[in-house]
């Protein structure tokens, strides 16, 4: 059975890794939910209360979990080419009702704790053009060097002005599920870990541990099959 079949038709395994992706990614961009918070908000607990939280923190949880049943159903439909689209489309949902941003950047943005600057909002088009023709063109039979290379250049590039994170980070486990392997979830607990190979656009460690996080993956679907 493909993955993809499997996460949509295990209602526990889809709200493990709804919840858990949606956790980890939001958490490392700075979300203070913690993790029975966003399930609650996510698949309706009204047994659990939420206080004292800002509405961006709850349309963020909301978001990344339509970005993500977009995602599933794109795979499921078998449309299993990477578009400017497509990337838009994730973008947008992300910032729903937060910032309802509409396509690239159109202004100069700085990405705070970073040394790195964005290209100008003036280089992005041709630059995710370029992008996603290297992608859907590039044939390195190692598919975690792909993953990894093409996800610190969409970083580095910044198109969106914002979400660019978790935008990116939807699109390795579409890439991931498209060829049929575990998606990866990225812990909160390794932020540093993970930034660390952006800031030294380190594509074989980011390679390697992205594998071992599918492992973990794997091991963690079989155990929703027992």
């Amino acid at each position: 059975m493909k993955i993809i079949d499997f996460i949509s038709e295990n209602k526990e395994y889809l709200e493990d890794i709804i919840t858990r992706s949606t956790y980890h990614s939001n958490a490392i961009e700075g979300s203070t939910l913690t993790y029975a918070e966003t399930y609650a908000i996510l698949f309706n607990d009204n047994s659990f209360k939420i206080n004292n939280k800002e509405p961006r923190e709850i349309y963020e949880a909301i978001n990344h979990k339509k970005a993500m049943l977009i995602l599933f159903n794109k795979l499921q439909k078998n449309e299993l080419d990477l578009d400017e689209y497509f990337i838009k489309q994730m973008n947008e949902v992300i910032n729903q009702d937060i910032k309802d941003t509409k396509g690239y950047r159109n202004v100069r943005v700085m990405i705070r704790g970073s040394e790195h600057i964005p290209p100008s909002p003036e280089q992005v088009n041709n630059l995710m053009m370029y992008f996603v023709y290297n992608y859907n063109h590039d044939e390195n039979t190692d598919i975690f060097y792909k993953i990894a290379n093409y996800h610190l250049e969409f970083e580095s590039i910044y198109p969106f002005e914002d979400g660019n994170g978790r935008t990116g980070r939807l699109l390795i486990n579409f890439e991931l599920l498209k060829n049929n392997i575990p998606p990866i979830v990225i812990p909160k607990e390794e932020r540093t870990t993970y930034f660390e190979f952006l800031r030294n656009k380190d594509v074989e460690g980011l390679a390697n541990w992205l594998r071992i996080l599918s492992e973990n993956e794997k091991e963690r679907i079989e155990s929703f099959k027992s």
